[in-house]
């Protein structure tokens, strides 16, 4: 992983513990919410909603369908930060 992806896996990382309320979350790029017991539709919102006031953007509900694992939500992240550029 590079450094860009390593910094925000750990931001997204922080916004997840403090969501879901739970100190014990470590994720990976390939974790989904099958990997993490309270991370249901409801909480997704939450997070996704976390996500995007932290970092200053807005995702299409399209591009948050589409995320199948935190990688992808990574990725969306960083590619929206060069688009803003």
């Amino acid at each position: 992983m590079d450094k860009e992806t390593t910094e925000i896996l750990h931001e997204i990382n922080d916004i997840f513990i403090d969501v879901l309320d739970d100190d014990s979350i470590v994720l990976t790029p390939e974790t989904t919410s099958d990997d993490i017991e309270d991370w249901d539709s409801l909480t997704h919102i939450q997070l996704v909603v976390a996500i995007e006031r932290h970092f200053k953007m807005k995702f299409t509900a399209q591009e948050i369908r589409s995320w199948s694992n935190v990688g992808e939500m990574v990725e969306a992240i960083i590619n929206r930060s060069k688009l803003a550029i």
